[in-house]
């Protein structure tokens, strides 16, 4: 089983795939691992390599040949792949995309070592200079391969990690990729906290016993029954239909609900 894993910087994509690995026994080919891998064949050092990538963009389609060299060649291993682009260039492979909100992403990143390591001086400045790596990124892909790597529709799941610890989205993860290898599809899947929604007045439909939902939903990790039809309201999204069952999940502290954005 291959296993790509993506997302906005600071979701805590590295930290899931580490969890994965360590309770799965996934093998994680990172794309520094891959760069030093490349570089030993080379006979180079990292640095030396990183050198190259600066001056000359061959170097990046090296490294993703690499990546797509160790998945052709280690089918039968359990592999996680952390990097932006690996669900491109590893096509057989449960594609994941971890997102966050950008303010919960800053202050993750300020409490790591990369907050020190890169000096932000504070949160908001975090935000400003993540928005503008992503951006840049953006860039640099659509220019090198004319890829968006922030395409949704290009990942079998996305899932959110902002309200959530890690443990769970690797177990998640790690359920929907035996599902879907049961059963290949190319449908996106999209998983958000409940506390994502927002309603219309608060309405309720008059037809559904709202206390009965909340307790049948209660201890739920995702809310499988339903997929939510939502439209999409700054960082929030707005509920549709299924009303009620979506604020019975919000009521509950239900984990994860699935959304459809129209």
């Amino acid at each position: 089983m291959h296993i790509t894993i993506t997302g906005n910087l600071g979701s805590g994509k590295s930290t899931v795939g580490k969890l994965l690995s360590e309770k799965y026994g996934f093998e994680i080919y990172s794309t520094g691992k891959v760069q030093r891998e490349l570089a030993k064949q080379m006979k180079l050092s990292t640095l030396e390599l990183n050198q190259l990538m600066m001056s000359d963009r061959k170097y990046d389609h090296m490294i993703d040949d690499e990546t797509a060299r160790i998945s052709r060649e280690n089918q039968d291993k359990n592999i996680i792949f952390d990097s932006r682009l690996a669900w491109h260039f590893v096509p057989d492979s449960f594609k994941v995309f971890v997102s966050v909100n950008l303010d919960v992403a800053a202050e993750r990143i300020m409490k790591d070592q990369r907050g020190s390591v890169e000096k932000y001086s504070s949160i908001e400045e975090a935000k400003k200079l993540l928005k503008k790596r992503a951006e840049t990124e953006c860039i640099r892909y659509k220019d090198i391969y004319n890829l968006n790597y922030m395409d949704f529709s290009n990942y079998n799941l996305i899932i959110d990690s902002t309200y959530c610890d890690p443990n769970t989205i690797a177990e998640l993860i790690m359920e929907e990729a035996k599902n879907y290898y049961d059963k290949p599809g190319d449908i996106s899947k999209i998983l958000v906290s409940p506390k994502y929604l927002v309603f219309d007045n608060l309405q309720i439909e008059e037809d559904n016993n709202l206390d009965e939902l909340v307790n049948s939903l209660k201890g739920t990790v995702y809310a499988k029954d339903k997929i939510i039809k939502v439209k999409q309201q700054d960082n929030k999204f707005l509920v549709l239909e299924d009303i009620n069952y979506a604020k019975a999940a919000l009521l509950a502290d239900v984990s994860f609900i699935q959304i459809k954005t129209i």
